[in-house]
């Protein structure tokens, strides 16, 4: 069972004492930004700003206030600009559940929403943000922090890592052919309010089995379903539902089409999310996307690096398929980490793990039994074990490693860690399952 004091923790502590200290010697003052303060609207237009997006309406502010009670917004301000109650910065976090090799979670501080006005760049906030919120994961009780990223280069100075990638496709609809099975249950249209149902239920009871999966918060499935009041051209987005012989809803699929004026029969269908807990769900309902009439190319994002889509289409060449980084963590606290997930083979490895910002820092015998399972221990230099694998690496590298989405093999010939046997730790490190994150957040 999963600790959830770090999550009533955290909506009681303050800023980061530290952090405040630095930005104040700036002229700057970070504060806790409540949904219910009056200074909320103007933190959210802000935040929609950093991101590129437009001025948020009236109803649009209404409605992320009504859905953002769980997160912690934090905001950085400067007196002195013409506007003083609009942050020239920004961050929100709130206790999460990241899902782990082994069909196991750990409770996880997703970060979001960070932004640094241009106005404001080169002076350290986003460092004293980062720094600082990351103090307060770690104080109260927090093992590890995770997020999605923009600007993928900016975090790894904070210790995060990739550590579930997703993948792009654009598949070829007429050249694709489907040599998947065919399952005899049966797909449905369904109204939006229904699948936004089936989406919060069906990736609730299956989410723990894919590391790097997140517990989705009910705001993000309004937005996916089209069910927010605020969401443009919700009509737009169209949901099906599969169903087994035995009469259970096994999967769901939102997608959206868009007619090709020039050629009506060459249009394009988007997949904005496909769930299925079952092979059967999965099958059907990508047979489904691929036979929509009328359609000549199809476009998913967010899928998992090992799709077995590939090996369901006839021509492989007809899916066109990029990879980048998504799902980032960073280990706070190395023992309860890696105790917390299964591994792919017995063995011991000792740790010596490196940390600019000390968290992790340490030396830890990692001891994995013939059932997957680990012990974690610190470990003194004259305690080293005879019969364990030596790894020295950062805490980058081993917040890579956690989820098993990058061998150890691969990171020592990358000349990111150094090892006695990297290819024994990377057979210990090893999941079957590829980690994946099926949202942003």
């Amino acid at each position: 069972m999963i600790d959830d004091s770090p999550s009533r923790d955290l909506h009681a502590t303050d800023v980061s004492e530290a952090s405040a200290v630095r930005l104040a010697a700036r002229g700057l003052e970070l504060r806790r930004v409540p949904g219910t303060d009056e200074g909320f609207p103007a933190w959210l237009q802000v935040v929609a700003r950093g991101f590129l997006d437009g001025i948020r309406s009236p109803a649009q502010i209404e409605a992320v206030r009504e859905r953002s009670a769980y997160r912690r917004a934090t905001g950085v301000y400067d007196p002195s600009a013409p506007d003083p109650y609009a942050p020239v910065a920004t961050l929100a976090s709130w206790r999460g559940e990241l899902s782990v090799p082994g069909d196991a979670a750990i409770a996880a501080c997703a970060i979001s929403s960070v932004t640094v006005s241009p106005t404001h760049r080169r002076r350290g906030i986003a460092r004293a943000l980062l720094e600082g919120e990351l103090d307060v994961a770690r104080s109260t009780g927090f093992p590890v922090a995770m997020l999605t990223v923009s600007e993928s280069p900016l975090y790894g100075r904070y210790g995060f890592a990739p550590a579930a990638f997703g993948a792009s496709w654009r598949i070829d609809a007429r050249r694709a052919g489907w040599i998947g099975p065919t399952p005899s249950g049966r797909v449905d249209f369904i109204s939006r309010e229904r699948v936004r149902e089936l989406l919060a239920t069906v990736h609730e009871r299956i989410r723990r089995a894919v590391p790097g999966e997140v517990d989705v918060p009910g705001g993000h499935w309004d937005a996916i379903a089209g069910t927010r009041p605020d969401l443009e051209k919700a009509e737009q987005r169209r949901a099906v539902q599969y169903t087994d012989d035995e009469g259970e809803v096994r999967g769901a699929l939102v997608y959206t089409v868009q007619e090709n004026e020039a050629d009506f029969a060459a249009s394009r269908a988007h997949v904005h999310y496909l769930l299925a807990e079952t092979p059967d769900a999965y099958a059907a309902l990508w047979r489904f996307v691929l036979s929509l009439d009328l359609i000549a190319e199809i476009t998913a994002d967010q899928l998992s690096v090992e799709e077995p889509l590939r090996w369901m289409i006839a021509d492989q060449r007809a899916a066109t398929v990029s990879v980048r980084d998504h799902q980032y963590v960073r280990i706070l606290d190395v023992a309860p980490c890696l105790s917390s997930r299964r591994y792919g083979a017995p063995g011991a490895v000792v740790l010596e793990v490196s940390d600019p910002l000390g968290y992790a820092e340490g030396r830890w015998l990692l001891r994995v039994a013939d059932d997957g399972a680990a012990a974690v221990t610190p470990l003194a230099p004259e305690d080293i074990p005879a019969d364990a694998v030596g790894l020295a690496l950062g805490v980058e590298e081993l917040s890579a490693l956690f989820l098993g989405g990058v061998s150890a093999t691969t990171l020592a010939y990358a000349g990111r860690i150094r090892s006695t046997d990297a290819d024994a730790a990377g057979r210990i490190f090893a999941w079957p399952t590829a980690p994946r994150l099926s949202i942003w957040y």
